[in-house]
């Protein structure tokens, strides 16, 4: 049986070409922009990093003009080989590292000889550790395993970041598929063979229009039609979403010279990836996980558990608030209590810049401005971040977010006003707002699987991936109908056939034809009074009659 053809809706040729000169556009610019770091930076790792990173952005969009498929994965492999592994792999075999490197690394060798990661008696600024007692577990690979290169922090770092941040994408991007559904979409698939395949009541796609195959579409191998709710981030994957994530310069510069923010920023995706799928306990070893490593972190667990419970319940968000603060309390009170004093200058009093040295994160923002120059400076910046706390956390009581994404957005503009009013910040910390608020646009939430047997929403399904092959010409639906208008083709076709299976003029409106009256002589094809012949149909069936 010959299969049908179909109309084929090809791409706007104009659409692709309009987004080349755009994306490689982009690159160039990343590329100007680490070129600019590389001649004005005094820092040595940053200065590896601009020089390998202009390079890498400069051929990422070479590939970007030249490629076919624009904003793929070819520019963004290209653009992180360049700015993320090439300078990575020459830092770690050259051995230049920066400060907070270092202080990493120490820390975990003062947690295992002494019981905690600080400096009794701070003197210089290289003997400070701002970080919380977690942080230290990042250096531990150069205290047990020595000087290699495998034991360096920063392979530790990148490595954590990537895996958490590729754990997210796989948990709010719905990439993972139950069997359960593939066995749906594969027998649906085989009912193409059989006959035409009707859509359900509610169907959103038929109010807008027909549906048209594409004639090149074939099922998969395995006999089965992709169905996600967004399919084309399920196609792009996590990977893609990984690639063009740590080639933003944003992410890029502190994955290579070692940044400490990113692992925290990536456990923080991850436990608001685990709190919008409703699993308090993930969620709450995220956020305790997280809450361990730096003060940054904190901000978190409101937020978190304000989606938990809205997404999973309170008693849901109790236990995660209950998992996180266990894991974060047992992580910080025995280092807390074995060193009060230090433990308060380190993570304390230096983050503050009211330390024994001053602290180096003097951007000029406004908290830091205020506390400079200001009388009184401090106490008003305090007062001000305090201030903005209070406004959050009454926003999560009054509109608490009720998706990742809404989460994400309110957690970074809390960490933005607090970074701006901080009295020691730096421009550093703002890949903190970028990253939550692009990272879950980048990779798109997905919806949980279906119940096994539940009605299968057509409207998820792409129609350029439904199968044409094994489709008959005679089964072939003309439209996608409506529930009312479901029945009513079959209808017309029954009663066609009826008609054209008896011989013309083999009834009359009389004791030969089995309706024996005039009204119910409808169905056959029969000779009416004038000597015409008319097909009529079954009542209530025919052409033009409405249902209702």
């Amino acid at each position: 049986m010959r299969a049908a053809a179909l109309p084929v809706s090809l791409p706007r040729p104009g659409r692709r070409t309009s987004r080349r000169p755009l994306e490689a556009l982009c690159w160039t610019g990343c590329a100007v922009f680490a070129l600019l770091l590389c001649l004005r930076t005094t820092i040595t790792p940053h200065q590896v990093w601009g020089a390998c990173a202009a390079a890498g952005y400069g051929l990422a969009a070479l590939v970007a003009h030249f490629s076919a498929r624009p904003w793929g994965r070819a520019s963004a492999a290209v653009a992180a080989v360049g700015s993320v592994l090439v300078p990575l792999v020459f830092l770690v075999a050259d051995g230049a590292r920066q400060l907070e490197v270092t202080v990493v690394e120490r820390s975990g060798t003062l947690l295992l000889d002494s019981g905690t990661p600080y400096v009794p008696d701070p003197a210089e600024l290289p003997d400070y550790n701002p970080y919380l007692p977690g942080m230290a577990l990042f250096g531990l690979p150069r205290a047990v395993l020595g000087d290699v290169p495998l034991a360096d922090a920063r392979l530790w770092f990148a490595l954590v970041s990537l895996g958490a941040m590729g754990l997210a994408a796989l948990l709010c991007g719905g990439y993972r598929s139950s069997w359960r559904g593939t066995v749906a979409l594969w027998a649906g698939s085989r009912s193409f063979r059989r006959g035409p395949a009707l859509l359900s009541a509610g169907d959103r796609s038929s109010r807008r229009g027909p549906a048209l195959l594409s004639a090149g579409d074939r099922p998969t191998r395995r006999g089965t039609v992709p169905l996600s709710a967004g399919h084309r981030s399920a196609r792009r994957g996590p990977v893609r979403s990984l690639l063009w994530l740590a080639a933003t310069p944003a992410v890029a510069l502190p994955l290579a010279v070692g940044g400490v923010d990113l692992p925290v920023i990536a456990l923080m995706c991850l436990a608001l990836s685990l709190a919008g799928r409703g699993r308090p306990v993930a969620a709450g070893l995220a956020l305790g996980a997280a809450a361990a490593l730096k003060w940054t972190a904190w901000p978190l667990l409101p937020v978190g558990l304000a989606l938990l419970a809205v997404t999973a319940g309170r008693r849901a968000a109790v236990r995660a608030g209950a998992t996180a603060v266990a894991l974060a309390v047992l992580a910080v009170l025995p280092v807390a209590l074995t060193g009060p004093g230090a433990f308060a200058e380190h993570v304390l009093l230096f983050p503050l810049g009211e330390g024994a040295t001053g602290s180096p994160a003097t951007s000029p923002l406004p908290g830091y401005l205020l506390a400079t120059y200001v009388p009184g400076g401090f106490a008003l910046a305090v007062a001000a971040l305090a201030l903005s706390a209070v406004a959050v956390a009454v926003s999560l009581v009054t509109r608490p977010p009720r998706t990742t994404v809404a989460a994400a957005d309110r957690l970074a503009l809390g960490l933005g006003i607090a970074m701006c009013l901080i009295p020691a910040t730096r421009f550093g910390y703002v890949v903190y707002p970028l990253v939550l608020f692009g990272w879950f646009r980048l990779v798109p939430a997905g919806r949980r699987p279906a119940r096994p047997g539940a009605a299968m929403p057509t409207r998820l399904m792409p129609t350029r991936l439904m199968p044409t092959r094994l489709m008959p010409t005679r089964f072939m639906p003309t439209r996608l109908a409506p529930s009312r208008e479901t029945g009513r083709p079959l209808r017309w076709t029954y009663s066609a056939l009826c008609a054209l299976s008896r011989p013309r003029g083999a009834c009359t409106a009389s004791s030969s034809c089995p309706g024996r009256t005039a009204s119910s002589a409808r169905g056959c094809g029969c000779r009416a009074a004038g000597g015409a012949t008319r097909t009529r149909w079954p009542s209530g069936t025919g052409p033009g009659t409405r249902r209702g």
